[in-house]
């Protein structure tokens, strides 16, 4: 719910909570995805595991011919993104995690950067609702003025 909220307080989702896959919930100019597909044992992916699920990311990515903009919620999100940056070609040296960060690269989506919304990270107000919220408006923002140049 708190990823859900965040989306609709900056326009990407049509409601601010979901309950069902039925309950009518619609992103807009929104896709989630994973770096890892299955649900790895203490839910801590090692490195083969990503490994083994970057086609599946590189597919998706590659279906997005009007991809923007990529949020990587979380620094192992970060890590998967980097690596699939690094496969194109694009250089990512000194590139670094951080809540709020934005990157820029050459022929390829801007990098928007958050902490992941985990419970861990939510109970202890490491990243708040507003927090993320802000960000996505960013993102919004950013995509609009984007849009009109």
């Amino acid at each position: 719910m708190f990823l859900v909220k965040a989306l609709h307080a900056a326009g990407f989702a049509n409601k601010p909570v979901s309950e069902s896959r039925e309950d009518g919930l619609v992103y807009t100019d929104c896709y989630l995805t994973a770096a890892v597909k299955c649900a790895p044992p203490g839910d801590r992916p090692t490195q083969a595991e990503f490994l083994n699920c970057s086609s599946y990311l590189e597919a998706e990515i590659a279906l997005m011919t009007n991809l923007k903009a990529v949020l990587a919620l979380g620094s192992l999100a970060f890590g998967a993104y980097l690596d699939h940056l690094n496969r194109v070609g694009v250089p990512t040296r000194g590139v670094r995690f951080g809540h709020g960060a934005k990157f820029t690269f050459e022929g390829v989506p801007t990098l928007y950067v958050s902490y992941h919304p985990s419970p861990r990270n939510t109970n202890t107000r490491k990243l708040t609702q507003g927090m993320l919220a802000s960000m996505l408006s960013r993102i919004r923002r950013d995509l609009e003025l984007e849009s009109r140049i």
